[in-house]
């Protein structure tokens, strides 16, 4: 099946030069379960930390992909970084709890966390060889970035593939990072041109140099996300819990490459939680078989990821971009924010965190109310979502968007206007409450894109029907664990760190 699922070396001498390169970098590799849990990271990696900046190249960097950065992004925080979203806002009583993904290092976005997972896991069974080997990144921006990012840290090359039409701030980030201007791959089309993106790397692909990395079916993003990601919602809902009665109701996500929404199969498992997988209402894959073109970047669509646990997802919700490219402009524009603070009363330091919610945050805050209205929750029924990225990486969108449609000057009227539509009266309509039927509706619709044209066999794509599959790559955690212990190990012999990680595995 595409993607690393059984955590086999199958190269041997591959791993070595693996091992040989690490060596040489002097790298040591977090294990998954300690990203998921950094009070377990070594206090020596902690004491190094503190001297190096969140966006530097450094290997110690590696230690921060986790969701437990205070919020100078340098520091570690005994909860992960969360903002809640109140009545005051989202007109529902039922709170949202949203994580910031912005804190992780060197993207300012959570999708650091898979592409570690996704090389590492290459590394460690022998699958990648960093030396003669390029590691290409399919995305819509943020995955490629976390990828590029990740390779140079690890000493290999690097090649982002994504659309040409994304934020220009992803492509001035790439630009800075990788190592050759042509390890920028610019695709036809925008955020929902997925197959573009598979077609390039069809093409890649044929140059036995080059190791597609993809985010689309790679089962260690699943996995990394199921641990890591379920265990910082779960931690971030307890400290917001805390003493009271209040149940984790629903977990909130647009689906992507559906590596986010893992966590709510971990949730699901331990409070009961309700999955919601988000899309845009201009390209409605999931609601309606459908298609089209849209702007809420980062959340992919046309295709129905290889790594979508589908058969245990509760709710599906359309989102219009229209809504999110407006709250982008209503809490990142000077006038929005006065709008808020002044006539809507609402506190300033709540305002000013919305400086960490990117367009597929507000997607996901949006989904959310709808989510609370359709299923009449009340305030002790928390909803936890997930903010990726943050508003700078749409500053431009931002300013296009306010030149194209309010003739380049948003006012105050203008926000309340927004305010109004956009937020307190979200209505319920695009929502879908799943059923078995519904379900296989969905989980058949993969068919095309992985069986007919990625060449996944038909059985590997039928046993995903079976939570049984999703338990085994949970369960897979412990050797995944002993596997980068033994790399780190093999690598780096007596070091205290690697020692450290080995005796925790």
């Amino acid at each position: 099946m595409s993607g690393v699922i059984n955590p086999e070396i199958v190269d041997s001498k591959q791993r070595m030069r693996a091992m040989a390169r690490v060596r040489e970098l002097g790298v040591v590799l977090p294990t998954f379960s300690q990203l998921a849990t950094p009070a377990t990271i070594p206090a020596a990696v902690l004491n190094r930390l503190a001297d190096v900046a969140p966006d530097e190249p450094r290997i110690e960097n590696l230690w921060r992909v986790n969701w437990y950065n205070a919020a100078d992004r340098k520091s570690q925080a005994e909860t992960p970084g969360f903002i809640v979203i109140p009545e005051s806002i989202s007109g529902v009583k039922a709170p949202i709890v949203v994580l910031l993904g912005r804190r992780f290092p060197m993207i300012g976005a959570h999708k650091v966390l898979p592409a570690y997972s996704v090389l590492v896991s290459q590394l460690v069974t022998g699958r990648f060889d960093p030396v003669t080997q390029k590691a290409i990144w399919p995305s819509t921006g943020n995955y490629c970035r976390g990828g590029v990012s990740i390779s140079r840290i690890l000493g290999c090359r690097g090649v982002a593939v994504l659309p040409e039409g994304m934020s220009r701030e992803r492509f001035e980030w790439l630009e800075q990072w990788v190592a050759h201007p042509d390890d920028i791959v610019r695709t036809p089309g925008t955020e929902s041109n997925v197959k573009e993106i598979y077609d390039k790397c069809a093409e890649l692909e044929r140059d036995p140099q080059n190791v597609i990395l993809n985010q689309f079916s790679a089962f260690s993003n699943y996995l990394i996300h199921y641990i890591c990601t379920g265990t910082a919602a779960e931690h971030a809902f307890t400290a917001f819990k805390g003493d009271t009665s209040r149940r984790l109701a629903a977990f909130v996500s647009a689906t992507g490459s559906a590596g986010t929404i893992a966590a709510g199969d971990y949730l699901k498992k331990r409070h009961g939680t309700r999955i919601a997988a988000v899309e845009a209402l201009e390209c409605p894959t999931m609601l309606n078989n459908g298609y089209g073109e849209h702007n809420i970047q980062g959340i992919g669509d046309k295709h129905i990821p290889l790594i979508h646990n589908v058969m245990n997802t509760d709710v599906v919700i359309g989102v219009s971009d229209r809504v999110t490219d407006q709250l982008n402009l209503l809490f990142g524009s000077d006038s929005g924010r006065i709008y808020l603070r002044d006539r809507r009363k609402l506190d300033g330091e709540l305002v000013a965190s919305f400086a960490d919610v990117g367009i597929s945050g507000y997607a996901n805050i949006v989904a959310s109310i709808k989510l609370a209205k359709q299923l009449h929750y009340g305030p002790d029924d928390v909803i936890v979502t997930v903010a990726t990225d943050s508003g700078s990486l749409y500053d431009s969108e931002r300013d296009d968007y306010k030149k194209k449609h309010f003739g380049g000057s948003f006012d105050e009227v203008n926000a309340g206007e927004v305010f109004g539509s956009c937020l307190t009266s979200i209505a319920t309509d695009n929502v879908m409450e799943l059923t078995d039927q519904t379900r296989r509706q969905i989980f058949n619709l993969g068919y095309y894109t992985w069986v007919e044209q990625q060449g996944v066999s038909v059985e590997d794509f039928e046993r995903r029907r079976s939570q049984s599959f999703w338990d085994g790559i949970a369960d897979s955690l412990p050797q995944w664990d002993a596997l980068i212990a033994d790399f780190n190990a093999e690598s780096s012999g007596s070091n205290e760190v690697a020692s450290a990680s080995r005796a925790r595995s």
